[in-house]
């Protein structure tokens, strides 16, 4: 009889069954088993080329956003210290996961120790949380630049940067903390095989043998406060913002305020877009393919790092001459 994981008949799926892996009751395993991507474990190696070269983007671009700002004082201003602290929180998010996946597909070193994989889960949960934050951040940012242009040095004072930082770090550190603990508390009697590249909490806390309802419940009750509100907020920065936009005479005037905001919103699409196929894969998704599952879940952990850098170092002129006159330097 072929074993089901997570409501999928996966017999046909993993390399071995239960019975070759732990399938004796424990508590706590004192390992898990990643599989990768399910079902395209030929294509690993293919598969890796994108994602190594996605995240030697990431890599690259963020630590050259972050190397720019360092070093040009007139990009020390709150704008560009919500874009630090973005670039931060993507190496952090993409070198969580990367290394070890890239290890599955090349190696094929599948296992994980069990506080290792509940610690991925945190940061990458945490992590992320961080991330909306900021960018509600840099939407509050926005709004003053351009709602009330003649109060943003005075709102937006160095000092209130670094609370308002303090503040999305410790939100996202302890709203996420539960998670793990809920996790740890669970038995583990069927299977330690995660049919993941990573460990994701929902991958994981459906291999429990009890009740979960905790844990769904306070995963809806956390993606409401941060995800739901974030959103809200941003869109009702926008709103003003646009009504702002809409009310100058000229339409140079109005192109000229929209774009200095242009890359913010790209930014804003950019990390809500693969959270949201990513979410809805997972809740409403039973007849999607499982690699699917996986592969969503990997490119929102992927693609806002790679693409965040990139968007501002062509949107933002700033960033964009700085970079130019850099190379420029070195070339002569």
């Amino acid at each position: 009889m072929q074993e089901t994981l997570l409501g999928l008949s996966v017999g046909h799926l993993l390399p071995f069954t239960m019975s070759d892996s732990n399938s004796t009751d424990f508590t706590n395993p004192s390992t898990f088993i990643l599989l990768g991507i399910p079902g395209l474990e030929a294509a690993h190696i293919w598969i890796s080329i994108p994602f190594c070269t996605m995240y030697i983007i990431a890599i690259l671009g963020n630590f050259t956003i972050l190397f720019i700002v360092k070093r040009e004082p007139s990009l020390h201003e709150p704008m560009y210290y919500f874009l630090c602290m973005l670039a931060i929180t993507d190496l952090v998010l993409s070198t969580s996961t990367l290394p070890k996946t890239l290890s599955i597909f090349w190696f094929n070193s599948r296992e994980i120790n069990f506080s290792a994989c509940l610690t991925q889960l945190y940061f990458i949960l945490s992590f992320s949380t961080m991330e909306s934050g900021i960018l509600v951040a840099m939407a509050f940012d926005r709004y003053v630049a351009i709602c009330d242009p003649l109060r943003h040095s005075t709102t937006l004072t160095n000092p209130m940067v670094a609370n308002i930082g303090l503040v999305v770090v410790l939100r996202g550190a302890i709203l996420v903390l539960p998670y793990p603990f809920l996790a740890r508390r669970l038995p583990y009697c069927r299977t330690n095989i995660i049919p993941h590249t990573y460990c994701e909490h929902i991958a994981v806390v459906k291999l429990a043998c009890a009740d979960i309802s905790i844990s769904s419940y306070y995963t809806l009750s956390v993606e409401f406060l941060v995800i739901g509100m974030d959103v809200l907020f941003i869109a009702m920065s926008y709103t003003q913002i646009l009504r702002a936009i809409f009310s100058l005479p000229t339409k140079d005037a109005r192109l000229k305020t929209f774009g200095t905001c242009g890359s913010h919103l790209c930014v804003i699409l950019a990390f809500y877009i693969p959270h949201l196929f990513s979410a809805l894969a997972q809740r409403f998704g039973q007849n999607v393919a499982l690699h699917f599952h996986v592969l969503m879940a990997n490119m929102y952990l992927l693609v806002p790092p790679m693409l965040n850098p990139i968007i501002y170092g062509v949107r933002a002129q700033q960033i964009r001459d700085r970079l130019l006159q850099l190379f420029t330097h070195k070339g002569t």
